[in-house]
């Protein structure tokens, strides 16, 4: 009778320390194996969606960042990880991920990638204390009242349009010039519309049309032949490679005889791989970040972890370097709320101090220097053009502001 008692309380006791392990695995650990503290980003990527051409490897760039950071133990005493999942760019997807990522994962900071997604967080992630990084360059959120986590690290879409109308302004020859507007009916596409179109009527320059194309669109040929009527000096291009091919592509075939500008993710060498060389010949678009074959300091890090992987910089894109810059900037910010915080876990509060306090961070020429600070989570407003010359893009101009 002793013996079955003794085994019953047995039974009980190894049920209660399994329910007990459970709970602690649940509530995720600050602390590795190795003894040093654990840093979970969240990701969110758009791999098989309608921007997946330019998400996939921007996507990569940033897992590829974040295990260079890790294998050279880029901050002391910090176990980095970077948990994130493809959500195929549909808003409710990402809105379920990153509930995953925060009440499973329990991250401390997000890299995400949509406009619509993005702005649609944008309160849940306040709540939530979390910093977050998008691929979307949205004026909106420039807001700190309504986005105060959230940091952009490029230019702003607005920012690129005004940037294009000013290098139009100061370069146009004859009379005053004349912009049409290709951009696709998302929150992406519509970004920038308003403020284009503000600063257009501010500095003189006229703009005669608007276009819809879709981001996933195969034809364009109806749009462009309304365009054509009005007879623009100038079309800007909001959308991602495939529809901006697409435009390029429908252009040369109607032989329409516009210069045709793409703002940063309508840029890139996706765009002259689609349509060709010669068809992408003189194209002009914003080179927000470095092209892989330009001579930059900030190069040697991504070609020697490229090394270790059995790459070259010829396996990678500027899409690529774009999201490695983003990662890059998110690493700056956790190691600055490391050194602040020298004992426990880092929050996500920390890691907004820590991103608040970096100023003029230098990229080593793979994008423009970037600051924040508790007033403005602006990192900055240059950004500059490029031309696509004998198969490949060439900048056209330095870094530069519209306000310079």
């Amino acid at each position: 009778m002793k013996l079955r008692k003794n085994k019953f309380v047995y039974k009980i006791l190894g049920i209660l320390f399994v329910l007990l392990l459970g709970a602690c695995s649940e509530e995720g650990t600050s602390e590795s194996s190795d003894g040093s503290r654990k840093v979970v980003v969240g990701g969110l990527y758009d791999i098989t969606g309608g921007t997946g051409d330019v998400g996939t490897p921007y996507a990569e760039g940033e897992k590829a960042y974040f295990k260079y950071a890790k294998d050279k133990g880029e901050i002391e005493g910090v176990d980095l990880v970077l948990n994130g999942k493809d959500y195929a760019y549909s808003i409710p997807e990402a809105q379920k991920i990153y509930q995953e990522l925060r009440d499973k994962e329990k991250v401390s900071a997000v890299l995400g990638w949509g406009t619509g997604d993005t702005e649609a967080l944008r309160q849940q992630v306040a709540s939530d204390k979390l910093p977050f990084f998008s691929a979307s360059y949205s004026e909106n959120l420039k807001n700190l009242e309504e986005s105060p986590y959230n940091f952009l690290v490029a230019a702003s879409y607005s920012d690129q349009g005004r940037t294009v109308l000013k290098w139009i302004k100061d370069n146009h020859k004859g009379s005053e010039p004349t912009v049409a507007l290709l951009y696709n009916d998302t929150a992406f596409g519509r970004s920038p519309i308003e403020d284009i179109k503000a600063y257009a009527a501010e500095i003189g320059i006229k703009i005669v049309d608007e276009q819809i194309v879709d981001v996933q669109a195969t034809e364009a040929q109806s749009q462009l032949l309304n365009m054509e009527k009005k007879n623009p000096d100038y079309a800007i291009i909001q959308e991602t490679w495939g529809a901006t091919a697409t435009i390029l592509r429908d252009a040369n075939t109607l032989n329409i005889d516009t210069q045709f500008i793409g703002l940063n993710w309508a840029s890139g060498e996706g765009v002259i791989t689609i349509v060709g060389e010669d068809v992408a010949e003189g194209y002009i678009g914003i080179l927000s970040h470095a092209l892989p074959y330009e001579d930059q300091p900030g190069m040697a890090e991504v070609e020697e972890y490229l090394k270790g992987e059995g790459k070259t910089l010829e396996d990678i894109n500027q899409k690529f370097i774009q999201g490695w810059s983003a990662a890059k900037i998110m690493v700056a910010g956790i190691e600055e709320a490391a050194k602040k915080h020298p004992d426990g876990d880092i929050t996500g509060e920390e890691i907004r101090s820590g991103l608040e306090s970096l100023n003029n961070f230098d990229l080593g020429g793979l994008g423009a220097p970037v600051s924040f600070s508790a007033d403005n989570h602006t990192g900055t407003e240059q950004t500059r053009l490029g031309i696509v010359k004998g198969g490949k893009w060439e900048p056209l101009t330095d870094y530069f502001s519209y306000k310079d």
